[in-house]
């Protein structure tokens, strides 16, 4: 049976059409903004190709359209459906006898396919374009493309020099308070140069680095004869110049696949296999020490009576001694209190590496059970923020016929507040289940399945006034 949408039903979906593209695209800029406000700083003016800056940049779009879709999907349902009650157009359809549920079913199964394509995406195109960007942000911290100095913090980014600066003026890049500590080399002594500001130049082959230096003095400590005292050199300036070779610094790429994946670079499938391989390790290590420890010393973490045989040993064990009657069957067969003693001895060794051996299996148990939970959040998450799509339509679509509001600004104040929610169910949870206090199916299905519950609500109610309408 083909679903075939009326002409109302088409025309709801095209009001949906332009607040949704106007929402994903000033959401993916605001989204934008926040990641250039955080890495731009790192980014430009550091020696790192305008390619390589572009590269970066798209690569972190994968992430920005997997939050950014379902917002949008949010809002456009609320403004098409807001105005679509605004306009009185919904009272009419109730007085011809229409269910509301006939016209928000095309969107429904609209917000299906596009739940679908955004699965796909997050499984496929996400990690790949995530484990890019991670290439990337490693190439540039390993290679120190540029001149990274920071107000009292020492930088020894460049070979045989260590500069530390008080003061950094970010309008003009002028330096004040310098001190430049130079390094012993065949070329010339160790020495301390400092002077009142100075400021970088970077020359035209960009593989030089000039620092001028202003109203300073330079102090050099000249080679030691033997039997001979230290000797220094001061030299007073007032102006200095010191050229640098940055060319070691210039940026390069390197094989992207020598870098291992973590759980944001995995598809579904690849994380599927590595929770069965903790699962496999996690059996071999229970079943490895259950064969190497007695099941008697599995159930002994410590033993009370195991040190206190103490009292029974005696400094004098040359001689034969009858045993001393325990509390043990096993230390009562033997026949002399030497014989008792060791054994006694070899018990406590066995109990002792037997409860290291435990503490052991346990802290392995543990690591692979966290990191089986990391990986089944992010398995989660590829299917629980594109379902959020469908919910969003559950719940704009009632709460837009219901508020008979169909502004951009309306819309925005309760996706706020629906965000705030959903997005904080997700962050929240997913550091919940890491740490293993929750399961990794509600730390990433607990929004949809609130927001979804009251979307279903909302629907009932608006179908319920349609039948007392009638």
């Amino acid at each position: 049976m083909r679903f075939y949408p009326t002409a109302l039903q088409r025309d709801l979906i095209k009001r949906h059409i332009g607040p949704f593209i106007f929402t994903f695209l000033t959401i993916m800029f605001l989204l934008l903004m926040q990641f250039l406000m955080l890495y731009i700083d790192k980014l430009v003016g550091k020696g790192i190709p305008t390619s390589i800056v572009l590269d970066l940049i798209f690569s972190n779009l994968a992430y920005m359209v997997v939050l950014a879709v379902p917002m949008a999907v949010l809002v456009s349902t609320l403004m098409a459906f807001g105005r679509f009650s605004e306009l009185n157009e919904f009272t009419a359809l109730k007085a011809g006898g229409v269910s509301p549920l006939k016209v928000i079913l095309p969107l429904i199964y609209l917000s299906v396919l596009l739940s679908l394509a955004l699965a796909w995406f997050s499984n496929y195109v996400l990690p790949e374009a995530n484990y890019h960007a991670r290439s990337l942000f490693i190439d540039i911290r390993m290679k120190k493309p540029g001149f990274d100095l920071k107000p009292n913090t020492f930088y020894n980014g460049i070979s045989g020099y260590t500069f530390l600066v008080k003061r950094i003026d970010s309008q003009t890049d002028s330096l004040y308070d310098v001190t430049l500590f130079q390094e012993q080399n065949k070329n010339h002594d160790f020495a301390v140069i400092k002077s009142k500001e100075g400021y970088l130049k970077s020359e035209k082959d960009e593989e030089t680095l000039t620092l001028y230096l202003y109203h300073g003095h330079l102090l050099r400590y000249l080679p030691q004869q033997v039997g001979q005292p230290k000797l220094t050199d001061v030299t007073n300036f007032k102006k200095y110049r010191i050229s640098f070779d940055i060319s070691q610094l210039a940026f390069s790429r390197s094989n992207p696949d020598r870098y291992s994946r973590d759980d944001r670079t995995m598809s579904a499938q690849a994380m599927v296999a590595v929770i069965d391989t903790l699962k496999g390790q996690i059996q071999n290590a229970r079943s490895n020490f259950e064969k190497t420890n007695s099941p008697l010393a599995i159930n002994f973490k410590k033993s009370k009576n195991a040190t206190n045989f103490s009292h029974y040993y005696k400094k004098d064990s040359t001689s034969v001694k009858p045993p001393v009657k325990t509390q043990f069957v096993v230390l009562n067969q033997v026949k002399n209190l030497k014989q008792e003693e060791d054994l006694a001895q070899n018990g406590i060794e066995q109990l002792r590496q037997t409860i290291i051996n435990f503490e052991n299996l346990g802290v392995n148990l543990e690591w692979r059970q966290k990191r089986k939970a990391e990986y089944k959040v992010e398995v989660h998450k590829k299917l629980s923020i594109p379902f959020g799509c469908i919910i969003f339509v559950l719940i704009g679509a009632p709460l837009g016929l219901l508020t008979r509001k169909g502004n951009l600004g309306y819309a925005a104040l309760i996706c706020a507040i629906t965000f705030t929610f959903y997005w904080l169910s997700l962050i929240q949870g997913e550091k919940l289940a890491d740490r293993m206090y929750i399961t990794p199916f509600w730390s990433m299905w607990f929004g949809n399945i609130v927001l979804g519950i009251i979307g279903i609500l909302l629907l009932i109610k608006i179908q319920r006034e349609h039948f007392f309408t009638r």
